[in-house]
C-alpha cells in the first residue's frame, strides 16, 4: 500500500514537470537542498585544492597536448542536460557509497602528495568532485548520470607518459614504409638517417596530442552514437589505432618528400600539414567509416527506463548532516598536509666529488655540452674525469632534504637531460650491471650514454618505483630522509664507446651503489 502511494505520487510529479528542464525557477523543492550542498562542497574542494585545480587548468591552456580538455567541461554539462527530465522524477537521497568514493579520492590525494606524483593528485581531485556529486544526488541519480560522471576522468591531463613508446612505434612504421619505398635508411632509436638527411621522431611528432584527443572524442561518440557494445569497442579500437598508423605514415611522408624533392620543402610541408589539419583528417576518416554503423539517435540519449526506480524513492527530511560528513572528508587531506608538511631531512653541510684511483679530475671538453637537471636540489656536484687510456666520464650527484611540487627527485623533466635542451632520448643504452642506462643524441650527431641510480636513506636502487614507494611510506607518517641521484655519463669517442668508459669508471669505484653512499654521506 505504501509503495503504491509513493509510486502514484511520483507519477503525478512526473506529469507536472516532464515538459520542462531544470531552470532557476523550476528546480523541484526536493532538489534544492542537495544541489546547494553540492555547490558548497565543490566550492570547498576548489578552494582547498586550488593548487591542483590551477595546475590542471594551466596545463589545459598552455600545453597543446591537452588543449582539447577545455571542451570537456561543456561536454559534461551538455550530457547532464540531456538527462534532466529523468532526474526530475528522482528524489535525491544522500548516498554513503558516494561518500566512500569521496573518501577514496581524499586518500588518493594524500598518496599523490606523499609520493610527489601530481597525476595522482589530479585524479584524486576529479574523484572527489565525482564523489560529492554521487553523495548528494543519490545512488539512483548517479546511475542515470554514470557516463557524465565517468567521462569527467578526461579532465585529468595524462598521456605524455606514452610518448617514448609512440616515438618508437612511429619510427618502426616509418622504417617499414621506407623499405617498401626502396629508400635506404639507418635507424638508431628514434633517429633515422637517409642519404638526404638525419631525421628525429621528436616528442612533438609522436602523435600523442592527437591520440589523446581522439580517444576522448571516441568515447563520447561511442556512447552517443552506438547502443551495441561490440560496435562501441570496435569504434574505440579504430580511434586508438588509426591516429598511430596515420602519424607513422605522416612521418614517412616527410622523409619521402625530403628524399625526392628537398629537405626544406619537406620541412615546410610537414609544418603546414602537421597540426589540427592532420587531426581533422584523422577525425573525418574515422567518422566517415563509422557513420553508416550508428545505431543510436541523439534523441535516445536522455531516454531510459527508470520505472523500476519510481516507487522506491522516498522523500527525506532536510538535514545538514550530509554536508557535515562531506566537509569532514574533504578536510582530512588538508589536516594531514598541515601536520606533515614542514619535516625536512638532515643533510651533510656539503658534498664533494670523490677521488678515484687511476682517474684524474678534468674539465668537461666534450663535443656537446651536457647538463642533467634536478630542480630544487639542496646540494649538487658535477665533475669530469679522465684515465690514462683516454676514457672520459662525467659524474653528477644531486641531494634533497625534502621534495615538493617542481622539486622532486623523480619526475617529468628531471633526470639525465633537460627536455628543453638540444639533447634528446634516442634509445635504451647498455646496462651497467643491474643499472639501466639511456642513450642520448645531440645535433652532429653526438651520442652519449647515462646511467642513473637513486639513494633514499639506506636504500640504493636503480628502480625509480622502489624509491618512490620508500619515500611514500615515510611521507605518510611525516618523515623525510635524504634523497639523491647519481648519474654517470660519457660521450662516444673514437676508439672508446661511452658504455666502455662508464664500465671502467664504475669498476674502479667498487660499483655505483658504494659510490652513491659515499657521496651522500659527505665523505
Amino acid at each position: 500500500m505504501t509503495v503504491a502511494q509513493t509510486s502514484d505520487k511520483a507519477s503525478g510529479l512526473s506529469q507536472s514537470v516532464k515538459s520542462s528542464r531544470f531552470g532557476i525557477d523550476t528546480v523541484p523543492p526536493y532538489w534544492q537542498q542537495p544541489l546547494s550542498h553540492l555547490a558548497l562542497s565543490w566550492l570547498a574542494l576548489c578552494l582547498l585544492f586550488w593548487s591542483d585545480l590551477s595546475d590542471m587548468v594551466t596545463i589545459w591552456w598552455n600545453v597543446s597536448t591537452y588543449n582539447h580538455i577545455l571542451l570537456i567541461p561543456p561536454i559534461i554539462g551538455w550530457l547532464v542536460w540531456q538527462y534532466l527530465p529523468q532526474l526530475k522524477n528522482i528524489y535525491p537521497r544522500f548516498s554513503y557509497f558516494g561518500a566512500l568514493w569521496l573518501l577514496g579520492g581524499a586518500l588518493a590525494w594524500v598518496i599523490g602528495e606523499a609520493s610527489g606524483i601530481a597525476l595522482f593528485r589530479h585524479i584524486a581531485f576529479v574523484v572527489m568532485l565525482q564523489g560529492s556529486a554521487m553523495a548528494f544526488c543519490g545512488i539512483t541519480a548517479s546511475r542515470i548520470l554514470i557516463f557524465p560522471l565517468l567521462y569527467a576522468f578526461f579532465l585529468v591531463p595524462v598521456g605524455e607518459e606514452i610518448v617514448p613508446w609512440l616515438q618508437t612505434v612511429t619510427a618502426d612504421i616509418s622504417m617499414i614504409l621506407l623499405g617498401w619505398a626502396n629508400i635506404p635508411a639507418f635507424r638508431e632509436g628514434v633517429f633515422i638517417s637517409t642519404p638526404t638527411g638525419y631525421f628525429e621522431v621528436a616528442e612533438a611528432c609522436s602523435g600523442v596530442k592527437f591520440l589523446i584527443a581522439m580517444i576522448a572524442y571516441g568515447v563520447l561518440v561511442a556512447h552517443v552514437g552506438f547502443q551495441s557494445w561490440l560496435r562501441r569497442i570496435a569504434f574505440l579500437i579504430a580511434c586508438f589505432a588509426f591516429p598511430i598508423l596515420a602519424n607513422g605514415v605522416r612521418a614517412w611522408g616527410t622523409i619521402y618528400i625530403a628524399h625526392h624533392y628537398s629537405l626544406d620543402f619537406a620541412t615546410g610541408f610537414d609544418h603546414v600539414f602537421y597540426g589540427w589539419f592532420f587531426f581533422a583528417f584523422v577525425l573525418i576518416a574515422v567518422m566517415g567509416t563509422a557513420w553508416p554503423f550508428f545505431d543510436r539517435g541523439l534523441d535516445d540519449l536522455g531516454r531510459s527506463d527508470i520505472s523500476r526506480f519510481i516507487g522506491k524513492q522516498s522523500m527525506t527530511a532536510r538535514s545538514n548532516k550530509p554536508l557535515a560528513i562531506t566537509v569532514a572528508i574533504i578536510a582530512l587531506p588538508m589536516l594531514w598536509f598541515a601536520l606533515t608538511t614542514n619535516a625536512r631531512a638532515v643533510l651533510p653541510e656539503q658534498i664533494k666529488a670523490p677521488n678515484v684511483s687511476a682517474w684524474e679530475a678534468s674539465e668537461d671538453r666534450f663535443n656537446a655540452p651536457w647538463q642533467p637537471i634536478q630542480k630544487g636540489a639542496a646540494h649538487e656536484i658535477m665533475q669530469s674525469y679522465v684515465n690514462q687510456q683516454g676514457a672520459k666520464v662525467t659524474l653528477y650527484f644531486a641531494l634533497y632534504d625534502r621534495q615538493s611540487d617542481g622539486k622532486e627527485l623523480i619526475g617529468y623533466g628531471q633526470g639525465a637531460f633537460d627536455p628543453e635542451s638540444e639533447w634528446a632520448w634516442a634509445a635504451n643504452g647498455t646496462a651497467i650491471g643491474d643499472v639501466p642506462s639511456i642513450r642520448l643524441t645531440a645535433p652532429g650527431p653526438v651520442h652519449r650514454e647515462a646511467a642513473s641510480i637513486y639513494i633514499y636513506g639506506d636504500t640504493v636502487s636503480p628502480s625509480a618505483t622502489r624509491i618512490k614507494i620508500a619515500m611514500l611510506q615515510d611521507r605518510l607518517i611525516g618523515r623525510h630522509q635524504p634523497a639523491g641521484v647519481l648519474i654517470i655519463s660519457s660521450e662516444d669517442s673514437e676508439g672508446m664507446p661511452a658504455a666502455s668508459a662508464i664500465h671502467a669508471f664504475v669498476d674502479d669505484n667498487d660499483g655505483l651503489e658504494q659510490l652513491a653512499r659515499k657521496i651522500a654521506s659527505g665523505q
